[in-house]
């Protein structure tokens, strides 16, 4: 059994908080968080500057896949 979703892509790592993962349903709502969370990156030249290069977090499609033998 699988299933689809989409997360928060950020420097090639998947973003989360507190040991949980964020997953979404739809790449919109995806979109949706990271511009709640992240949007400040976009107004911040000196965090897209030197010695950051921060740039804005990516929606990314995953795929959870649970194996039903035990």
């Amino acid at each position: 059994m699988e299933w689809r979703r989409w997360s928060v892509n950020w420097q090639g790592r998947l973003q989360g908080e507190g040991g949980e993962l964020p997953l979404f349903i739809t790449r919109r709502e995806c979109r949706e968080f990271i511009q709640k969370k992240y949007g400040y990156i976009k107004d911040r030249p000196d965090l897209r500057a030197p010695p950051f290069h921060w740039k804005m977090p990516k929606p990314i499609r995953v795929i959870i896949a649970m194996d039903p033998t035990p």
